[in-house]
């Protein structure tokens, strides 16, 4: 099937003007937004599925994402800002309206925003490692938003019918090629490392942040309320800085006796190429251990194995050895790597 044949019929948006075809950023832009509507909407928000096609299609919004800087046209960033405005999403041509007659706020704070998404769903992804290392453990996240994936041990898990821990909230997650963990790690420190760090007692950083949370996603909601009362309550250490340039300083700053474990999740995607090169450099040469769940290409791992279905997937890799795939939110895992030991020990 054409992708921008995708909603036909009836429910097919009505956004007026063809794309450019002759314009190729247009076309860049464009097809960032189909990819967006088809992998990683599809079947998880029918809202954003539908708005990311419309967009896709309409040359006088293309016009106006074309004056931002490349790093400032995704979808999430845009949708979420409009959101967090009060604007429309539930209907294309509302939001078309809306986009244009109030681009200059939206402009505006789309070029000092980021996609700072910080779902503690993900650290259900992370437990499988994190318990296998040797405890306790002195936790660094790079690109922490609010750090609310730094409490792995505050959280409790659902892998199917497996459950493990005894704090809240809940997170689900659909496990296969793997059992699931019998217990949480035990965390003696816990550092976030961000450009523009967020923090869960600001309301204005709370609202961004439930503001890039899907539409449909009440879940994921409630999730962010009961993450960012465990982090209120122990605000984790969060500064600003460069993952680069501050990563080894910080890095420094983990109590002697707990096992280092610096980790980022859909985060280096927003990393120039050069900089994620040095960054891994930077990474390798400290001690402990690297967690990475990134999109596949983000961190070069040669071949790997197909993913399990044509949705978004990420990789889940220790210290640079893809292990799993892994759904954006946490919500499932297919293990293909070596057994966690075995990795974490090569």
């Amino acid at each position: 099937m054409n992708h921008y044949d995708a909603h036909g019929g009836e429910t097919r948006p009505t956004f007026r003007g063809p794309v450019a075809r002759r314009d190729h950023i247009d076309m860049t832009i464009a097809e960032t937004y189909v990819e967006f509507a088809t992998c990683e909407a599809r079947g998880v928000s029918p809202a954003y599925e539908l708005l990311s096609l419309a967009v896709s299609r309409d040359a006088d919004l293309l016009a106006l994402l074309d004056t931002l800087p490349p790093g400032k046209r995704q979808p999430n960033l845009l949708f979420g800002v409009v959101r967090l405005l009060g604007g429309p999403i539930g209907d294309p041509d509302a939001f078309r309206e809306y986009a244009v007659a109030n681009w200059p706020e939206i402009e505006a704070r789309m070029r000092t925003r980021a996609t700072q998404t910080n779902e503690a769903g993900r650290c259900a992804l992370l437990l499988p490692v994190l318990a296998a290392l040797p405890q306790p453990l002195a936790l660094l996240e790079v690109g922490a938003s609010a750090g609310l994936c730094l409490y792995p041990d505050r959280y409790s898990y659902r892998y199917g019918d497996h459950t493990v821990g005894a704090g809240g909230p809940v997170l689900e997650c659909a496990a296969s090629g793997i059992a699931p963990p019998d217990r949480v790690p035990e965390v003696v420190w816990r550092a976030g490392l961000d450009l523009n760090p967020l923090r869960v007692t600001d309301p204005d950083d709370l609202a961004w942040l439930d503001a890039l949370i899907w539409p449909e996603h009440e879940h994921r909601r409630a999730r962010l309320r009961a993450a960012a009362a465990v982090a209120a309550a122990e605000p984790p250490l969060l500064v600003r800085g460069d993952l680069v340039d501050d990563l080894p300083e910080l890095a420094a700053r983990a109590p002697a006796g707990a096992t280092l474990v610096v980790f980022h999740s859909s985060a280096l995607y927003q990393v120039p190429a050069p900089r994620r090169e040095a960054f891994v450099e930077v990474v390798r040469g400290l001690p402990g251990h690297w967690i990475a769940i990134e999109a596949p290409g983000v961190v070069g791992y040669g071949t790997l194995p197909v993913p399990p279905d044509d949705t978004l997937h990420n990789v889940l890799a220790l210290d640079g050895a893809p292990l799993a795939w892994t759904r954006p939110h946490g919500q499932g895992l297919a293990w293909f790597g070596a057994p966690i030991g075995s990795a974490a020990n090569a």
